[in-house]
Order: C-alpha cells, then sequence, then structure tokens
C-alpha cells in the first residue's frame, strides 16, 4: 500500500499508542485500589467531593489523540501537488564508492576519500540526462541514494558519506556490486552502468563472480582505483596518530590494482587509475557515452505540500485545551491559613491596643521567638477570650513551646469565635496537628474530618487525615495480630500442661488398689495417735 508518508518506517512509533491506553487504565486500577484501603465509602465520597471525576477521561482522551497526531507527523504526511517532468536520452548509473578507513589515506592528498569525493561530483555535473543512485560501502554495503534525476540531491548525500557512516571495517566490494544491481529496472537488460571507485584492499574473492552475473543483466561495470601501490599509512582522525594494528605496527594500505582490473574486465567495463581529476571525468564520461540510451520521462522531482506542521499545531492546541480541563470542580477557593492570623476586628482603642499586642507577637513569632510571642497572644486574650486572632495564634505558639493541651484548648476557642468556614477549618486542622504530633490519633481523626467537612478544598487537612487513616489502619493491624499472637502463646502453653494418662488397670484392680490404701492409711493414723498420747507436754517456741 502507497502511504502518503515520506517516512513510512516511522510509523512503527504508533505502536505506542496501545501502551499510553494501557497506562491509562493502570491509573485508574490503582486509584480504586487507593480508596479500597481507606474502606469507609462515606469517608472517601467527602475526600473525593471537590473531584471532577468526569475530567480525567477527557484530559487523556485529549492526550491520546495530540500524542497520535505528533506520531502521525513525525512520519510526514504529504500529499503530490505536480511533478517536474523530466524527457531525456540517457541511462542509470550507480556510483559505489568505498569508505572504508583505509580511504583516509595520504598518499593521494588531502585523502583517497576527499579526491574520490571531488571526481565524482565532476562526473555528476557531466551526467546531466542520466539518473544517479549511490551505494556506499566498507565492512556492509547500503543504499544511500536510490536512482533519481535530482543530482544536487546526489552531491549532498555524497558530502555526507564519511568512515562514521559505517561502523563495520572492511571492504565488501561484492555486497555493494549487489546492492547496485537491485537498484536498477530488473525488466531492462540495457541502459545501465556501476561505477565503482576504490583501493580494492582486503577485498572479498565472491566480487569477481558478481560482475560476471552483473553484466548477464546488461550492467556495465567501470572500476577506479585511487590509491598507491607503494601505499601509505593511515591518520586516524581521532587521535591524528598512525593507524597500528593488533601487534603494535604501522598499517600500510596499498592500492589493490588487479583485483579492480579483474572487476572491471568481467563487468565489460574499464579499470581507470586515478591521476588527475579532470582526466578520469573525461576518461569515465567518454566510457559511459558509448552505452545505448533510450528516452525516459522522469518524475523523481515530483513536489509535495507537507502538512506534519498542521498536525503539530493541532496537537499543541489540544494539550494546551488540557492543562485548563480541571480535575478540581468549580468551589470558591480559600487559601489554607496555617501560620498566624493578622486581625483588624475595629478601630476602637482598646481594638487598636489589641492588634498592637498581636503584632508584637507576630514579629516575635517570626523570629522563632515562641515564649515572647505567647506572652503577647495571652495578654490579648486575658482581656479578650473572644478574640480569635489572638486564641488561634497563640494555639500556634503554645505548640511550639510544646506546651500540647492548651494549643488544642486555644485552637478550639478560636473554632467557637470564627465565623469564615476557611478559617475555622483551619483551626480545627491545627487542632489536629496537635492531637496527631501528641499521638492522639482517633481524636485528631476526627478534627481533620471536621475540617474538611467545613472546607472541602483544605489539602493539607485531606493529605494528614489519609496519613492519620493509614497509621490507624497499621496500628489496628498490629494490635490484631499480637492479640493472635497471644491466642496462639496460650494454645500452646495449654497444650504443653501434662495430660493424665489412661489407666491400664481393669475396675476390680482399681478397687483393689483403693481398698490397700485406705487400709494403709488407717494404720498410719492409729500409730500417729498412740505417738501423741504417751509424748509429754511441751511448750511450742516462739522465737
Amino acid at each position: 500500500m502507497n502511504l502518503p508518508f515520506q517516512y513510512k518506517e516511522l510509523l512503527w512509533l504508533l505502536m505506542l499508542l496501545p501502551i499510553i491506553v494501557a497506562v491509562y487504565f493502570y491509573a485508574r486500577y490503582k486509584k480504586k485500589k487507593t480508596f479500597a484501603k481507606i474502606g469507609d465509602a462515606a469517608l472517601v465520597k467527602e475526600l473525593t467531593a471537590h473531584y471532577n471525576t468526569a475530567s480525567f477521561p477527557k484530559k487523556f482522551l485529549l492526550v491520546f489523540i495530540a500524542m497520535a497526531l505528533i506520531l502521525v507527523s513525525v512520519a510526514n504526511l504529504r500529499t503530490k501537488i505536480g511533478a517536474e517532468k523530466i524527457s531525456r536520452n540517457g541511462i542509470d548509473v550507480m556510483i559505489a564508492i568505498d569508505v572504508s578507513k583505509s580511504m583516509l589515506a595520504q598518499d593521494i592528498k588531502p585523502n583517497r576519500l576527499d579526491r574520490a569525493k571531488q571526481l565524482l561530483n565532476k562526473l555528476i555535473d557531466k551526467l546531466s540526462n542520466d539518473r544517479i543512485g549511490i551505494v556506499i560501502f566498507a565492512g556492509r554495503a547500503y543504499l544511500q541514494m536510490p536512482l533519481t534525476a535530482d543530482h544536487s540531491a546526489a552531491k549532498m548525500y555524497l558530502a555526507s558519506a564519511t568512515p562514521e557512516t559505517i561502523p563495520a571495517q572492511g571492504t565488501v566490494i561484492a555486497d555493494a556490486l549487489k546492492m547496485c544491481n537491485a537498484s536498477f529496472n530488473s525488466k531492462e537488460k540495457k541502459y545501465k552502468a556501476v561505477i565503482l571507485i576504490s583501493d580494492g584492499e582486503d577485498h572479498d574473492e565472491t566480487a569477481i563472480k558478481t560482475a560476471e552475473q552483473m553484466v548477464q543483466e546488461g550492467i556495465v561495470i567501470n572500476t577506479i582505483g585511487i590509491g598507491s601501490p607503494q601505499g601509505a599509512t593511515i591518520i586516524d582522525e581521532t587521535t591524528k596518530e598512525e593507524k597500528k594494528d593488533k601487534d603494535g605496527n604501522t598499517v600500510i594500505t596499498k592500492l589493490n590494482e588487479v583485483a579492480l582490473s579483474e572487476i572491471a574486465a568481467k563487468g565489460n567495463g574499464n579499470y581507470i587509475l586515478y591521476g588527475n581529476t579532470e582526466a578520469t571525468v573525461s576518461a569515465l564520461y567518454n566510457q559511459l557515452a558509448t552505452l545505448d540510451k533510450r528516452e525516459v520521462t522522469d518524475d523523481s522531482l515530483a513536489n509535495y505540500k507537507s502538512w506534519f506542521q498542521y498536525l503539530l499545531a493541532a496537537a499543541m492546541l489540544l494539550l494546551i485545551i488540557e492543562l485548563f480541563i480541571s480535575e478540581i470542580k468549580r468551589i470558591k477557593k480559600l487559601k489554607p491559613v496555617l501560620g498566624i492570623l493578622f486581625s483588624f476586628v475595629g478601630f476602637s482603642s482598646f481594638a487598636q491596643n489589641a492588634n498592637e499586642t498581636i503584632k508584637k507577637g507576630n514579629d516575635a513569632y517570626k523570629k522563632n521567638e515562641y515564649e515572647t510571642a505567647t506572652k503577647k497572644y495571652s495578654e490579648v486574650v486575658q482581656k479578650n477570650e473572644n478574640n480569635a486572632t489572638a486564641q488561634f495564634n497563640l494555639g500556634n505558639a503554645l505548640y511550639k513551646t510544646e506546651k500540647k493541651d492548651d494549643a488544642v484548648n486555644a485552637f478550639e476557642k478560636a473554632n467557637a469565635t470564627l465565623v469564615k468556614p476557611a478559617e475555622k477549618s483551619n483551626a480545627l486542622y491545627n487542632k489536629g496537628v496537635v492531637l496527631q504530633g501528641n499521638k492522639k490519633l482517633e481524636e485528631c481523626i476526627v478534627s481533620y474530618k471536621n475540617a474538611l467537612k467545613l472546607n472541602p478544598n483544605n489539602e493539607d487537612a485531606r493529605h494528614n487525615l489519609q496519613l492519620a487513616l493509614k497509621k490507624q489502619q497499621q496500628e489496628k493491624q498490629k494490635q490484631d495480630k499480637d492479640k493472635k499472637d497471644k491466642d496462639k502463646d496460650k494454645e500452646k502453653n495449654k497444650d504443653d500442661k501434662p495430660k493424665p494418662q489412661p489407666s491400664n488397670l481393669s475396675q476390680k484392680q482399681a478397687e483393689q488398689k483403693l481398698q490397700a490404701l485406705l487400709q494403709k492409711e488407717k494404720a498410719l493414723q492409729d500409730k500417729l495417735h498412740k505417738v501423741n498420747a504417751n509424748a509429754p507436754n511441751k511448750q511450742e517456741k516462739d522465737w
């Protein structure tokens, strides 16, 4: 199926979408499991009252569609809007260029590879009516560019060919020739040529056999030997030092003219030893000019309109919309006040004095002078017990000075006096914090629940309530375990007590033994009676 994507191979990224769906359902499962741990359905309803449950799937759907659009845009969806039709008389030319590290030798300046690229660039300029393709090879062969009439693209791909492009080193000429053969139209038996440029070093023995097979397909193979028979060292581009073999000897790479000549001979082409760029290009062009040409209409320079930018824009829009979908219901929020409060209770002289005293207490509290702050707040409370600000701040100061029972009392009075639900909720929350720190778990849970009833948006109360419930559950589990352990110990001790063994005597034998024991006891009693009767009276000692 001919999909309208420039990079069809990247469509496999769409396989990520099922993974995203799986993550979504796993997240929902974890949420349900967390709620189940709490156990109290009414409490769970209170804890989640301000959450908009419908927003979670909506947000996921937007993210899912956005991700799908992004993945599709990577493959570059495009539509053809026309093509530049080219009618020409020419042939198809595949260029196979060696990019192994031996091509970095500098017996031809600046090095063999750079000089080969220069030669091929000039040759491409001359082959204006021909389609050109590029194969690069070293230890493996790769199709760098399929046959096209876009010569500027050919030059661009040629410039990017380096030894780093192919990690496996060597000179697999046979693989390069096979790749070139596969790039041609197999239905045609002529109009096809290969230009192989290499130093021929360490070539594989199957290259000559491959050349013979390609001739049967109407392909002409020309080879260019680049380098010197005397050879040269290879300069490592990273270390700038001469390359060594495993034994520490300097590597010398030499041109293998024999192999390249045989390949050209078997491929019905010519072998050319590079000596001068212009002369080599002219020789190659003249040889290619002798081949039969046919008239073709090429539309490889088709014009396309890409749609990836529109897909990305739509994806960004969906992600922005997702950010504005809140999981919190539209409830008027009040920022939780967990520290000291500021008092504005009127403009009478008494109120002004109280405010000044509270301000002094606040200044001391901020400086961590909690004893001083406690005294200032207490002065106001002694004069007016209903001053909610003073009571609230006094509770905080008392808590900081470890007077937890007094702090609880102050928060209770503040709660009784405060009017706004959010402020009353904060007082109950602070009371819960003190009780929780004082290890009064049951009481702190009640306080947190009451705080949430007054202000469902009190996230601190919600968080601490969850911690307290978890702690309560852990303690209950520990108590149940201790009780089970004690019951097991009791059963074990019971089992360890000696049990009466069943008698092997018959009833008659048992009666006889009992009668004998009774007679012995009677005789012993008579004997003791006689002894006591004959004994003289003596005074018992009491010291």
